[in-house]
């Protein structure tokens, strides 16, 4: 009777491996098998000698998890059974933030399933991040900046690739921003409670205008913003009158600092 002594899958060298991939088992008096039990499926073998059996792990293989291999002969002997676990296909279901600055990326954790054999996130066009996932559904990595980013927002799919194959592109997107530029201001003095209109370029997704006085306090004023390239803001109260600047943020990062005269 024949007796196994090993499983290998010949992708990832291991007992460990995804529908598709050549599986070899060694052992011993295999010469006459006709079949393999990959769990409850029958599956014919690609090759047999007296000690090698290949064959390929079915489309039909359960999603994740423990199956038991074993061979079977032309008598109907059945050798003795050998655990194999079939790796999930990844899947990808969120991120812990929605955007990054373009100039120099951030951290970032992905959600999903069936990570624990990943080796490299992708971001779309802008680069693949090694990863070695200690949980099965996150893993925190770095999103490399993009530095030859020209729109204010580019829009980057978010794909891990593991030993079950990669996650699927398109279900779980990051954006890239450039940091906002403001360039005028109208007018170009204020007193509290008064509007200014900023105009520059970036201004998208903006969550706060800073105006510092000229003694360096600051104070987040109320905005309205009116498109990508202009907002209107209220001095705010409190600060010291001379002058100060004005600075528009997004994930992008803060813009230059404008200046501004408070009266």
């Amino acid at each position: 009777m024949a007796t196994i002594t090993s499983v290998v899958d010949a992708t990832t060298t291991t007992n460990q491996g995804k529908p598709g991939d050549t599986v070899q088992i060694n052992g011993t008096a295999m010469a006459t098998t006709t079949r393999v039990n990959f769990g409850s499926a029958a599956v014919t073998p690609t090759s047999v000698t007296a000690t090698l059996v290949t064959f390929v792990v079915p489309s039909t293989a359960a999603c994740s998890g423990q199956v038991s291999i074993s061979v079977t002969s032309n008598t109907g002997a059945t050798s003795n059974a050998l655990p194999f676990f079939v790796i999930g296909t990844p899947t990808t279901t969120g991120l812990s933030v929605a955007c990054v600055p373009a100039a120099t990326g951030g951290a970032v954790t992905l959600f999903g399933t069936n990570f624990l054999t990943g080796r490299q996130v992708v971001v779309g066009a802008v680069g693949n991040v090694a990863v070695t996932p200690t949980q099965s559904a996150q893993v925190t990595f770095t999103a490399p900046a993009n530095p030859g980013q020209v729109g204010t927002v580019s829009t980057q799919p978010v794909t891990i690739t593991t030993a079950g194959g990669s996650s699927a592109s398109g279900t779980t997107l990051i954006d890239y921003y450039l940091a906002p530029t403001v360039t005028s201001t109208a007018p170009t003095t204020g007193t509290a409670g008064e509007s200014v209109t900023i105009n520059g370029t970036g201004f998208v997704g903006v969550d706060t205008v800073t105006f510092t006085d000229s003694a360096a306090a600051t104070g987040l004023a109320v905005f309205t913003p009116i498109s990508d390239t202009q907002l209107v803001a209220t001095v705010p109260g409190g600060l010291a009158t001379g002058a100060g600047t004005i600075t528009v943020h997004t994930c992008g990062g803060n813009s230059n600092a404008q200046a501004f005269t408070i009266t």
